[in-house]
Parts: C-alpha cells; sequence; structure tokens
C-alpha cells in the first residue's frame, strides 16, 4: 500500500488512550477529526531518544501557537500499548494539548500505509515518522520522513503550513 498523501482521506480506525479522568478508552479518529482541522503525527516508538527529545517536546511547546492558528486537535500515534503511552504522556507535564494514542497492533498505521518494519533493531512493526495536517479528513500537508530522519515532520514545519 502506497503511504497517505495529499488529497487522501484519513482512513478511520479505532485508538486506545487515556482520557482526562484516567479511563482507557476506544476512540475513531472520523470522531476526534471530521469537521476540524487536526494535526495527526506518528513517531516510531515512546520513550526513543528522537521522538522524546525533539518531536514530541516540539508539538507540546508550540500547541498554543498551533491552537491560535486553527488546529483544533493535535494527536500524536505511536504503535504502542495504551500503558505505555500513557506512562509517555505524564513525562510531558506542561502537555495541555496532545493526545497520547495507542496503535497496539499496528493497525492504524497500516491503513496509512506508513508502517515500518524495525524488526533487526530488535522493534518490531512500528511507525515511520510524519505529520500530517488534514481538515474534515482530507490531508492538505503529509510530512512523511524516510529512515530516521527528523527534518519535514516537526511542529515548525506545520506552523509554516498554516
Amino acid at each position: 500500500m502506497s503511504p497517505i498523501g495529499v488529497g487522501s482521506t484519513l482512513p478511520d480506525g479505532q485508538l486506545a488512550w487515556f482520557d482526562e479522568s484516567d479511563q482507557l478508552q476506544q476512540v475513531s479518529i472520523t470522531s476526534l477529526a471530521a469537521g476540524k482541522k487536526v494535526i495527526l503525527f506518528g513517531v516510531p516508538g515512546a520513550f526513543t531518544p528522537t521522538c522524546s527529545m525533539q518531536h514530541v517536546p516540539g508539538f507540546v511547546t508550540q500547541s498554543e501557537e498551533l491552537k491560535a492558528k486553527g488546529v483544533d486537535e493535535i494527536l500524536l500515534v505511536s504503535v504502542n500499548d495504551p500503558f505505555v503511552m500513557k506512562a509517555w504522556a505524564k513525562s510531558f507535564p506542561d502537555n495541555k494539548h496532545v493526545k497520547f494514542l495507542a496503535d497496539g497492533s499496528g493497525t492504524y498505521t497500516k491503513a496509512l500505509g506508513l508502517e515500518l518494519d524495525l524488526s533487526e533493531k530488535g522493534l518490531g512493526l512500528r511507525s515511520r515518522r510524519f505529520a500530517l495536517l488534514a481538515d474534515d479528513l482530507k490531508v492538505t500537508v503529509a510530512n512523511i520522513e524516510e529512515g530516521g530522519q527528523f527534518t519535514i515532520s516537526g511542529a515548525e514545519e506545520i506552523l509554516k503550513a498554516l
């Protein structure tokens, strides 16, 4: 399957998330993104160096600016279980707007065409690093990284596109 791109519709899918009351929920991408401007960004794994020190912090620290430019939701997806994503979210105490969504089996990542096989590194199936901007489920920006790079999928690049 080819990766999702500009003009594509975000596929629906169920992801796990711990809500503000610390309750585990199943949430659909359509329910989060229909009729809204959303950022959906993905990372290879929770607690990994580039993800934890650069990619996620950029969206956390610039979330107010992103919201001021019309973004309704900032959604992070990673092929990890919801308990890992919950613990990872708690490691960003200043986070007010980024939702940490778990794609435990990688089903949603596969639907996006953005799976990355890191079995040779002992990590199994993961997600490519990416950032999508979508308006009412239609992708308007698709910044998808190659390999382990982090050059086009950060918050700064999305801000430039808004």
